[in-house]
C-alpha cells in the first residue's frame, strides 16, 4: 500500500508540474494574442484615419475640379467671344479700307523687303531713287490706311473690346491651370493615403494571422492544463480513497488487538491475577468490565 501510495504521490506531482507548466505557457500565448489584438486594432484605426483623410481630399479634389469645369466654360465663352469680335474687326477693317486687296500686314511686308533690297543690292543712283520713290510711296500707303482704322471709333471700340476679352480670357486660363494643379495635387495626395491605407490594412490582416494562431496554441495550452488538473484531482481522490481505507485497516487491526488483548487480561483477571492499572483501563475501553 505505501509503495503504491508513493508511486500515485509521484504521479500527481508530475502531472502538476505539468499543470503548471502548460499553464504558464497558456498565459504567454494569452498575453501574445492581447498584444497582438491591441496591434491590431491600432493598425485598423490608422487605417480608418487614412480613408477619412482620402475621403477627404477627393471631397477637395472633387470640389475643385467642378470649379476648373467653370472656369473652362468661361474661358471657352469668352474664346468664342474674341473670335467673335476678331471676326467683326477684321471685316470692319476692311470696310474701311480701300478694296484693292492690299492688306496692312501685305505692305508691311512689302516695304521691308524693299529696304531689304536697298541695303543689299547694288543699285545705280536712278535705281535706288526709284526705290526710295517705292517704297516712300508704299509707307505713305501705308500711314494712310492706319489713320483710317485708328481714326475709326467703332474699330477702336471693337479693339478695345477685343483686347478686354483676350484678357479675361487668358486670366480665364491661368485660373483654369492653377485649379488644375492644385486638384492634380490632392489627387496625388488622396492616392497615397489610399495606397498607404492598403499597406496598413495588410500589416493589420497579419497582425489578426498572428493573433488566431497565438490564440490557437493558447487554447491548446488551456486544454492540456485542464486535463493536467483533472488528472491530478483524479490522482488526489484515488490517494484520498486508499489513505482512508488504510486507515480503516489500521485502526481495525488496532482494535483486533485490543480487543484480543482485553480477553487475555480478562482470562487473567477471572483467575484473580492482580491487574494494573492500564490493565484496568483496557478491560474498560474493551467493555469487559
Amino acid at each position: 500500500m505505501t509503495e503504491l501510495l508513493e508511486e500515485l504521490e509521484e504521479k500527481k506531482e508530475r502531472a502538476d508540474n505539468r499543470a503548471k507548466k502548460y499553464k504558464r505557457l497558456r498565459d504567454d500565448k494569452n498575453e501574445e494574442a492581447n498584444n497582438w489584438v491591441k496591434k491590431r486594432d491600432e493598425l485598423n484605426d490608422e487605417v480608418r484615419e487614412l480613408i477619412e483623410t482620402g475621403n477627404e481630399l477627393k471631397e477637395e479634389r472633387d470640389e475643385l475640379n467642378e470649379k476648373v469645369k467653370e472656369y473652362k466654360d468661361k474661358r471657352n465663352e469668352m474664346n468664342e467671344r474674341v473670335n467673335e469680335l476678331s471676326r467683326k474687326l477684321d471685316q470692319k477693317k476692311k470696310d474701311v479700307l480701300p478694296d484693292d486687296d492690299k492688306s496692312i500686314k501685305q505692305i508691311e511686308s512689302k516695304i521691308k523687303d524693299l529696304e531689304y533690297e536697298q541695303m543689299t543690292k547694288v543699285l545705280t543712283p536712278d535705281e535706288e531713287k526709284e526705290l526710295i520713290d517705292e517704297i516712300s510711296d508704299r509707307k505713305g500707303e501705308l500711314d494712310k490706311r492706319k489713320n483710317l482704322i485708328e481714326d475709326n471709333e467703332e474699330i477702336k471700340q471693337l479693339s478695345e473690346e477685343l483686347e478686354e476679352a483676350k484678357e479675361r480670357a487668358d486670366e480665364y486660363h491661368q485660373k483654369v491651370s492653377e485649379l488644375a494643379e492644385e486638384a492634380q495635387d490632392l489627387h496625388d495626395e488622396m492616392l497615397k493615403k489610399f495606397q498607404k491605407a492598403d499597406e496598413v490594412r495588410e500589416e493589420a490582416d497579419e497582425a489578426q494571422e498572428k493573433f488566431l494562431d497565438a490564440k490557437k496554441e493558447g487554447d491548446k495550452y488551456h486544454e492540456k492544463h485542464i486535463e493536467a488538473v483533472n488528472e491530478v484531482q483524479d490522482y488526489s481522490k484515488i490517494i484520498s480513497g486508499l489513505k482512508n481505507k488504510q486507515r480503516k485497516a489500521e485502526k481495525k487491526k488496532e482494535e483486533t488487538e485490543t480487543e484480543k488483548e482485553a480477553k487475555e487480561l480478562y482470562d487473567k483477571f477471572k483467575k484473580g491475577e492482580k491487574l494494573g492499572t492500564d490493565d484496568i483501563m483496557t478491560l474498560q475501553k474493551a467493555g469487559l468490565l
